[in-house]
């Protein structure tokens, strides 16, 4: 109940915008999250193992693998400056005269910047911050890192302005969802649309080089809906063969006789859990998986995808909201799948 009430009293503070009004933004990149502790805690191997456990984890099912969070580091005498800023930061502070019989996890009620995902670990000595990290309250304080970066994502698309595509949306589809600016449609019919967002660049990371050279990433969603018969539609085989026929059709390749398609090796087979909207009211299923171009016998680029489907409740149709990107393999996938999630989250049926 202790560790509920800090959840509640965290998001009011952050809910009244008081550093949103100082112009106080977040700092770091987004699947980032900063380690404040002594270089003697950082440096354990114990520890950096707890660690990486507790708060490194993998969105599924990607190749190569996309973690939840890449874990920085600063010690206490130079977290200092801009960097006291960072979008989500863990304080772990080692108190050895402490007569507590186990380590505490709490919220920093006020941060350095607005919409900050701030937590400190109090704890007597390694034994306690070990055992604390194995923990399932460790397991909520990662999913609140994990929701607080699709949210802030959600905030800011929802300030930009998107009115043809998203009146457009709305009109053939019966909802409304946010998207970032300078997205647009590329096709189009009545029961299909595709959306692409504005092309990025990101530094391409090579392994023990570092970043050198510029890759494009391309990402967007496609929406499209059919009708709703029965619940055995909303099988994961029955939304995979729905999936495949709607861009058999709707998504071709700039090479003829290629379309984009499911990948279904074992590495990667699609996953697909319960899941809602940002504010429950839209309940249905994600799936994540990874897409390819088939159709011929060849090799040919793909990615990720990370689709929303549910029922609508006004037209009874089937709607699936699948991002996708396409990236280079040398950099980061982190980023650009929360701007999808995000997308899906901000569902909202008109």
């Amino acid at each position: 109940m202790r560790l509920v009430l800090f959840f509640s009293l965290f998001l009011s503070l952050l809910s009244c915008g008081r550093y949103e009004d100082e112009g106080l933004q977040v700092t770091g990149k987004i699947g980032e999250l900063l380690i404040v502790a002594d270089d003697d805690i950082w440096n354990s191997p114990e520890v950096k193992k707890a660690l990486d456990s507790a708060l490194t984890r993998f969105i599924m099912p990607y190749f190569p693998d996309v973690t939840t969070f890449e874990l920085i580091h600063r010690n206490h005498s130079t977290f200092d400056g801009g960097i006291k800023r960072h979008r989500n930061v863990l304080v772990i502070n080692m108190l050895p005269g402490s007569g507590k019989s186990s380590a505490e996890l709490n919220f920093i009620k006020d941060g350095w910047a607005y919409d900050q995902a701030i937590m400190e670990i109090n704890a007597r000595d390694k034994n306690q911050l070990i055992q604390l990290l194995k923990s399932k309250t460790i397991d909520q304080a990662h999913n609140y890192y994990e929701e607080r970066e699709w949210k802030r994502i959600l905030d800011r698309f929802g300030k930009e302005r998107n009115e043809h595509v998203q009146q457009n949306v709305k009109q053939t589809f019966g909802i409304d969802i946010q998207l970032p600016d300078g997205s647009g449609i590329v096709s189009s019919n009545k029961n299909f649309y595709r959306i692409e967002f504005p092309p990025a660049s990101r530094p391409i990371e090579f392994p023990n080089i570092g970043k050198q050279d510029v890759g494009t990433i391309w990402e967007g969603v496609m929406i499209y809906q059919y009708d709703f018969k029965d619940s055995s539609q909303l099988e994961l085989e029955s939304l995979l063969r729905a999936r495949d026929t709607m861009l058999r059709y709707n998504v071709p390749h700039e090479t003829e006789g290629l379309y984009m398609g499911t990948q279904y090796v074992k590495l990667v087979y699609p996953e697909m859990t319960p899941a809602t909207n940002a504010d429950g009211s839209v309940k249905g299923f994600e799936m994540r998986g990874m897409f390819h171009f088939v159709g011929k016998k060849m090799h040919t680029t793909g990615g990720a995808f990370w689709a929303f489907h549910f029922v609508h409740p006004r037209t009874k149709k089937v709607i699936c909201i699948s991002g996708y990107v396409d990236a280079p393999s040398t950099t980061s996938w982190t980023h650009f799948l929360r701007e999808i999630q995000a997308v899906w989250k901000s569902v909202k049926i008109v």
